[in-house]
């Protein structure tokens, strides 16, 4: 009988990875773009729509220095993103058209593992901006604070993005460890919700500098598409797409 069961853990070794693969993996991730430019900027407009009504209830409510822990805060649950990005992927490198459907279709394919780690990353989220929410109330209390006050660089408000920002990088460090590799490896069928975290861990860890070039890369893409709005219809599936091949670098496929 063949045992169609994930593979154990151990079984998933890292590939070696240089800064020259994610230099490969990005150049993928735009031609995959460039692909199917419309649906991946029609899926990327949805988030940047809730980015749009978020930020403007944070300026009506005068609160805008927490509008930069939002923005972090969407490393934490951009996993849980990620399947829709996957199955427009998959079909582009087959040579096929995607279509709308198509999104829908990797949401439905990602195994119950996956939506569990999609749910502790929203889980981190919440406890990442209920922490901000507390810092922001001991450092700048109630005092009203518009996106034109940022730019006037205020103590305070640098006090609270400097330990807002520290606390935020601890937690998204450990979404990313977590997420990484798990999810497209869990998407993929290649593991279960238990092998394919220990294999993301092993993967993050054993292929640390070139790993953690690209989280930082990641993070700083993310972060300023989140501030400057308008960039994440193109730089959100832009960096999906590379992502995905750069999981194929550190783990090909059979």
């Amino acid at each position: 009988m063949i045992d169609s069961s994930p593979p154990a853990a151990s079984r998933l070794q890292p590939a070696v990875l240089s800064l020259a693969d994610i230099g490969h993996a990005l150049a993928s991730g735009w031609r995959q773009f460039a692909a199917a430019p419309l649906l991946s900027m029609g899926f990327a407009s949805i988030f940047v729509a809730l980015g749009a009504i978020l930020f403007t209830l944070v300026e009506t409510l005068a609160i805008a220095p927490i509008s930069l822990s939002f923005s972090a805060g969407f490393m934490l649950v951009g996993p849980a993103l990620l399947a829709g990005f996957f199955a427009v992927s998959d079909r582009v490198r087959d040579g096929q058209k995607p279509a709308i459907a198509d999104i829908g279709q990797g949401f439905r394919k990602l195994p119950r593992g996956g939506w569990v780690v999609s749910f502790v990353c929203a889980l981190l989220f919440l406890i990442w901006i209920t922490d901000a929410g507390t810092l922001y109330g001991f450092m700048i209390g109630r005092e009203p604070t518009a996106f034109a006050r940022l730019l006037q660089a205020e103590e305070s408000v640098q006090r609270f993005l400097f330990y807002s920002s520290l606390m935020g990088a601890v937690l998204a460090f450990i979404i990313f460890t977590v997420s990484a590799f798990s999810i497209p490896l869990i998407y993929d069928g290649r593991a279960d919700l238990v092998s394919g975290v220990v294999a993301s861990v092993r993967a993050v860890f054993g292929r640390f500098p070139a790993v953690m070039a690209w989280a930082c890369l990641l993070a700083f893409v993310i972060i300023l598409s989140a501030v400057l709005l308008p960039l994440m219809v193109v730089s959100l599936p832009v960096m999906a797409y590379a992502s995905r091949a750069l999981y194929f670098r550190v783990f090909p496929p059979h």
